[in-house]
């Protein structure tokens, strides 16, 4: 879309598609660049359907728990809700080293942390483009993204919100009309061990509907984190001033 935050994603930019199944994953991605995430480097991963990206195993659980998590899984949630793509929507994801894209994310990230120069080399863009809630009754669809990037040295996350109309499945005790209550979705970093985790104000609750509205780096929809190690990360919560976030 015009003006969007997104990055540019689908079948004409090389991407795959996830398989129409309900808690469904992509195959086992191997990366061609190995991504360190919060001290540990992992070379595979997986794009999850309930708005997931694990590394080394898939994650097919669609109420979302709070972080940090007993079983020890690391993974990213851009947006952890039961997603049903069989009833609507699609998940695509690819690597890349495309010299475009990767100046588009190298400027942004500059911008951001401009104290650390950023130079892409690589890339892993996950979209979710309109993806509908399990047990939906309505027409809802959530489009959402996350981009794992780096230059070798620094990894990064960037978390673009575009659409967001539904919070929770019908399994998640929420309503099949509307995709709101029940047990809301999460969004956060789970690190694997049990002391590093980051939520994104207002997950698993009514508010995260509001995700296209806050930021950490001043571009409403968008939150961006350093996640090679936990204490670099430099999270400003967004304050909230006259009811506009900053």
């Amino acid at each position: 879309p015009t003006g969007s935050l997104l990055y540019s994603y689908g079948p004409h930019q090389g991407d795959e598609t996830n398989p129409k199944h309900d808690d469904g994953t992509s195959e086992e991605i191997t990366l061609s660049v190995p991504f360190t995430f919060y001290g540990k480097s992992y070379q595979t991963a997986f794009v999850n359907n309930n708005g997931v990206i694990s590394f080394d195993e898939p994650v097919r659980q669609y109420t979302p728990d709070p972080f940090p998590l007993a079983d020890g899984h690391p993974f990213v949630a851009p947006y952890w809700a039961d997603v049903d793509n069989v009833l609507g929507g699609d998940i695509f994801y690819r690597q890349t080293t495309d010299p475009v894209l990767l100046a588009d994310i190298s400027q942004d990230i500059t911008q951001y942390f401009p104290k650390s120069p950023f130079t892409a080399t690589w890339a892993l863009v996950a979209t979710w483009d309109h993806v509908a809630y399990y047990g939906s009754t309505s027409k809802k669809g959530n489009t959402f993204q996350a981009v794992l990037t780096t230059d070798s040295k620094m990894f990064y996350i960037i978390l673009n919100y575009w659409d967001i109309q539904w919070t929770t499945g019908a399994a998640s005790d929420g309503d099949a009309e509307t995709g709101l209550g029940g047990t809301p979705a999460h969004a956060g970093f789970n690190s694997g061990d049990d002391t590093n985790f980051y939520n994104i104000p207002g997950s698993q609750t009514d508010a995260i509907i509001n995700i296209t509205t806050t930021s950490n780096v001043k571009v409403p929809g968008r939150w961006v984190f350093q996640v090679d190690d936990f204490q670099v990360t430099g999270v400003d919560l967004p304050q909230l001033k006259n009811g506009c976030w900053l």
